[in-house]
C-alpha cells in the first residue's frame, strides 16, 4: 500500500445497521470500504477475494460463527488483520479470538469516537 493508497476494509456482520455503521465510521478514519459479508462463510470467501489490510467480524453469524471464520482466514493467512465485533456478554469468546491472533476488538453497542480511533490506529503504514 502506497501513501496514495487508502486502507481496504471487509466488514462482516449478519446486521445490515452495524455493516452500515461500521462502513460509515471507517470511511471518516480514511478507509476504503473492499467489501462486506454477512455470515462466517461469505466472509472467508470475501477475504480470499479481496485480501483486505484489516477485517471486522462479528462473532455470533449464521452458517459459521465469526471464531471459526477467523481460524480459517488466520489458518490460509497468519497476516490476516482481524478486529472482532461482539455483544458485551461474550467476553470467554473474545478471549479465544485474540488467542487465535484477532488484533483487537469492539463491543456493540459501540461508541462512534473510540471506533474511528480503532480505524485509526490500525492504518497500515508502508
Amino acid at each position: 500500500m502506497n501513501a496514495a493508497t487508502k486502507p481496504r476494509l471487509l466488514v462482516v456482520d449478519d446486521a445490515l445497521i452495524m455493516r452500515a455503521m461500521i462502513k460509515d465510521v471507517a470511511r471518516h478514519a480514511g478507509w476504503e470500504i473492499a467489501g462486506e459479508a454477512a455470515t462466517g462463510a461469505e466472509a472467508v470467501t470475501r477475504y480470499r477475494e479481496l485480501k483486505p489490510d484489516l477485517v471486522t467480524l462479528d462473532i455470533v453469524m449464521p452458517e459459521m460463527d465469526g471464531v471459526e471464520a477467523l481460524r480459517t482466514i488466520r489458518a490460509e493467512d497468519p497476516a490476516a488483520r482481524v478486529v472482532m465485533v461482539s455483544a458485551i456478554d461474550q467476553r470467554a469468546k473474545l478471549t479465544e479470538c485474540i488467542q487465535l491472533g484477532a488484533r483487537d476488538f469492539v463491543v456493540k453497542p459501540f461508541d462512534r469516537q473510540a471506533l474511528g480511533s480503532l480505524f485509526q490506529n490500525l492504518i497500515p503504514h508502508a
